[in-house]
């Protein structure tokens, strides 16, 4: 879903499928991290998806959030600002 604040772009992901429980919350922006450990590179994923969701949500001077509730579902909430302030050092 996205929606405008006066400020920001905000696009809300919701899964109801795997869902990611809070003790790999805290790491699953870490490049090459799974929080499934039985998948592998051959069954799917090599761990760097989220992680480049959030350097390019970085380098936009946006934010990304989750939360998960084990056994409902997981959302993700990009934030990302309507106008870039872009600083100029000498």
């Amino acid at each position: 879903m996205l929606t405008k604040t006066p400020d920001f772009a905000v696009i809300k992901i919701r899964n109801t499928g795997i869902v990611i429980s809070e003790d790999d919350l805290p790491l699953i922006f870490e490049r090459f991290y799974r929080a499934d450990k039985s998948r592998t590179r051959e069954t799917g994923g090599t761990g760097i998806g989220l992680a480049l969701v959030r350097q390019i949500t970085d380098l936009h001077q946006g934010t990304i959030g989750v939360q998960s509730k084990v056994g409902q579902e997981t959302e993700f909430i990009v934030q990302l600002p309507i106008e870039i302030k872009v600083v100029v050092e000498d």
